[in-house]
């Protein structure tokens, strides 16, 4: 599939073809990786953030944020409730905050990986390479680090540069291959100023970078930002080119995805939930995801987590996520995924 296919599924109108599409991903992602869902307990730990993202409600100059970075007890026991919940995985995710500390983190992962089964998945933005380098010596297994989208002009318009540093995400992707971190990214669906041919280059990009774990959701913009502010701040696109963040335009990035990279994980994500919370997650695992991020975020937190308002789930306990989450999987045909469901060519 080259990008002038992409290009057409995504722009394709006929819903039986759109209906075929769903299928050929889903026969695909059952092939290559099998019914299991994996089941990656998601931990916030701090909403502490140096950049200033567009986008995003926890930037740097969000005055209206009640920060919070968790202490080291409050993490393991969210540790502890991964194994306890019979996930695979943890991931700790933070805005970019340079008070976790290098060798803070490496040590809860060190007791991670002395203390539990569990894979350590780490999503702290853009670190420096030495804390990239000496976190996968303590053991964690992967990294996230989504490139939002692969127009150069955009992104340097959602992620306003910090004075003194620029931002290459690709090279840091490729840096984190090099490290031996199985490596993810991800694009947001419907930004400000995106194009059909933008996406189809995004979703090329992906196969390029042979990633390990692809994460898309649409654009969620928080009402504390320069771009949620209506008709502010972005770039002016014929509106016929623009890509809506229609719930829609997500499954088929979800299901092209699957194509193009039809061993990678892809979770189907907690945006998708957030805009059809009835069956958002049920309808992205069909179309090709075969992932789900459950949150292990303590409730004292988790609201103060807001990269964008509304968030599914934002209410519920720990536990009553794992219930709910394990439920909508069988509930579908599918079963709950066992160990930590690395890349299915992943060798140890």
């Amino acid at each position: 599939m080259d990008h002038d296919e992409i290009l057409r599924w995504l722009r394709e109108t006929d819903p039986g073809r759109i209906e075929e599409l769903w299928a050929h991903a889903d026969r695909v992602r059952r092939d290559m990786v099998g019914d299991e869902v994996h089941l990656r307990g998601l931990i916030e730990i701090s909403n502490h953030c140096v950049q200033q993202c567009g986008y995003c409600g926890l930037h740097r100059h969000n005055k209206k944020v009640q920060r919070y970075r968790m202490s080291r007890e409050e993490i393991i026991g969210c540790i502890r409730q991964a194994v306890a919940f019979g996930y695979g995985t943890v991931v700790m995710q933070s805005g970019e905050d340079y008070g976790i500390t290098t060798e803070w983190m490496a040590d809860i992962i060190r007791w991670t990986k002395a203390n539990t089964p569990l894979a350590v998945t780490l999503s702290f933005g853009e670190r420096p390479d030495d804390d990239l380098k000496r976190w996968r010596e303590a053991g964690a297994d992967r990294y996230l680090l989504r490139f939002e989208t692969s127009d150069p002009v955009l992104y340097a318009h959602i992620h306003p540069p910090l004075p003194n540093r620029t931002s290459d995400r690709f090279a840091l992707l490729r840096l984190l291959r090099e490290l031996g971190y199985e490596t993810g990214s991800g694009v947001m669906i419907g930004i400000p100023g995106q194009t059909y041919d933008t996406l189809a280059n995004d979703i090329c990009a992906f196969r390029e970078m042979d990633l390990d774990m692809i994460g898309v959701g649409p654009y969620l913009s928080h009402p504390d930002t320069f771009l949620g502010i209506p008709g502010g701040g972005y770039p002016r696109i014929d509106p016929a080119e623009q890509v809506p963040n229609a719930e829609d335009m997500v499954y088929r990035v979800v299901a092209l995805t699957r194509l193009v990279c039809p061993e990678a994980n892809i979770p189907s994500t907690t945006a998708l939930a957030t805009i059809n919370k009835d069956s958002g997650r049920e309808q992205g695992l069909a179309r090709g995801a075969n992932v789900i991020m459950p949150n292990l975020t303590p409730q004292t937190y988790r609201a103060l987590y807001e990269i964008y308002p509304a968030k599914a789930c934002i209410d519920e306990a720990a536990g009553h996520c794992a219930d709910c989450v394990q439920h909508r999987i069988r509930s579908i045909g599918r079963q709950v995924g066992r160990g930590p469901g690395f890349r299915v060519t992943h060798s140890p």
